[in-house]
């Protein structure tokens, strides 16, 4: 395996959030030089020095392997962690070791649970540097690194395919370069016609630039120790509604609306079914939260229930209200949005609609053919037939999926930790949704949890983000070398 290659195009991941460290300490001067002006400066001149090294010392190769793609997707996420826990460990306070690489990867992987107790005791440029992790892991570090290799490079084209999900490429209807700009066009333009929104609807510059980072990465920090209940403003909840659910579609299907081809996006099934089981979902919760007497009123009942709904959903993690103290039923929806989740080919984690569609299609011709055991029968989306290895994958990924989910459950308990915690906080963080039940809940932290649970999640995190197989099959590769 050629380490050239490698070591050099980490080092343009590095470089790039290395900007956006030098983006925070600026934050933190324009707000008088706050506490986190020095983290971030220091924290700013050792990533940009060692992405610099390679690139300095090590020449220029395109020509890579599978296995050195899957390498530098994997270590670029990695190392992107590690030297993003940099400002939190410089700072102190709530930021121990263990602390700062959970909040790092949270941020990164847009997952959104925190370990701090109050959120609001930070430094502007350090709550900036938060949201901005979001950020760059909600488009992808490998993404900000292929739009600055050249376009004439078998590179581009290898890479790109560890990143970008299988399921999601058939949707991009474009070649790689395309599909790159495209991406980066419609997550750009979301957050800047979000902050636009939220500054009309009575959010300050500051928390409105920070909170779209969030809502368009799907991740969920928050400046705010009650989320987005702490603005009590419906209209700035009706503004994060709809760019959490856009922010879950498939990016490719928004282009398609915005270049005067809106019918692709509305005759993708993936998407009706998306947006048909938010509506369903929300329906239901909102009436069970006002038949039950969960909540008062109708206004009440439909403005939590569709907001906590699209969150959890879409895995932003935002929350307007306590969804901890919810009854059984209410909980258990959530939870199963937390396991399904939005569209391949957008910022969000989890399962996916597109493989639980898959999964019921072919749960339907598997119980057809029960029926009719000499019919042919294939499994088709969108009129196209879907390849039985495609189709043996989906269900393969989510029985593994479940399987992770139920160890991280298994082992957080033998620390003691109530079942609803270990659970719903194992869901959370292989789904990168963040919040879960009881005290990891909505308006809740992860702070108490002992240090190996927080590894353990940290490390859910990362296989949820990357979609199990990429970050397992490291392994092997690294052995054989």
């Amino acid at each position: 395996m050629n380490l050239k290659p490698i070591t050099r195009n980490i080092g343009i991941a590095l470089l790039l959030n290395a900007l956006f460290m030098l983006i925070s300490a600026i934050v933190s001067a324009i707000y008088g030089f706050d506490s986190s002006f020095s983290p971030m400066l220091l924290s700013f001149v050792i990533t940009a020095v060692t992405g610099a090294f390679p690139l300095i010392f090590v020449r220029r190769e395109f020509d890579i392997t599978i296995k050195e793609g899957f390498t530098i997707v994997i270590f670029s996420w990695l190392l992107a962690c590690l030297f993003g826990m940099l400002p939190y460990v410089l700072y102190g306070g709530e930021f121990s070791i263990i602390n700062a690489w959970f909040e790092s990867v949270s941020g990164y992987t847009t997952t959104g649970g925190t370990v701090l107790t109050n959120i609001e005791a930070l430094p502007k440029g350090l709550l900036f540097w938060r949201s901005s992790t979001h950020w760059l892991g909600g488009i992808g570090v490998t993404l900000f690194m292929l739009l600055v290799l050249p376009s004439v490079s078998t590179f581009r084209m290898r890479l790109s395919k560890m990143e970008i999900s299988a399921l999601s490429k058939d949707n991009f209807r474009f070649k790689i370069r395309q599909t790159i700009r495209i991406i980066s066009v419609v997550y750009c333009g979301l957050t800047a016609l979000e902050i636009f929104f939220l500054m009309l609807a009575g959010m300050d510059l500051f928390d409105a630039v920070n909170h779209s980072f969030s809502t368009v990465a799907t991740g969920g920090f928050s400046t705010k120790n009650l989320s987005v209940l702490h603005y009590g403003s419906i209209w700035i909840e009706i503004v994060i509604i709809i760019f959490m659910a856009l922010s879950g579609a498939h990016f490719g299907l928004l282009f398609s609306v915005i270049s005067g081809k809106p019918a692709n996006f509305f005759k993708s099934s993936i998407i009706r079914f998306y947006f048909a089981s938010l509506f369903i979902g929300s329906a239901i919760l909102s009436i069970y939260l006002k038949t039950t007497g969960t909540v008062e009123g109708w206004g009440t009942a439909l403005r939590q229930g569709f907001f906590q709904v699209v969150s959890i959903g879409t895995t932003t993690g935002f929350a307007n209200g306590d969804s901890s103290v919810w009854p059984p039923f209410a909980m258990l929806i959530l939870i199963y949005f937390s396991f399904q989740c939005a569209c391949s080919g957008s910022t969000t984690g989890g399962i996916k609609v597109d493989r639980v569609l898959i999964f019921y299609k072919s749960l339907k011709a598997y119980l057809k053919r029960l029926i009719h055991p000499n019919a042919v029968l294939s499994i088709k989306l969108d009129s196209h037939v879907l390849d039985k290895e495609l189709v043996s994958g989906v269900n393969l990924f989510i029985s593994l999926y479940v399987l992770i989910v139920f160890i991280i459950t298994l082992l957080i308990s033998l620390l003691n930790i109530s079942l609803i915690d270990s659970f719903t906080a194992s869901v959370a963080c292989m789904g990168n949704v963040g919040p879960g039940f009881g005290t990891v809940g909505s308006l809740g932290n992860y702070f108490h949890m002992p240090d190996f649970a927080k590894i353990l999640l940290s490390v859910e995190m990362l296989l949820g983000r990357l979609e199990i197989f990429p970050f397992l099959l490291i392994i092997p590769i690294l052995k054989r070398g």
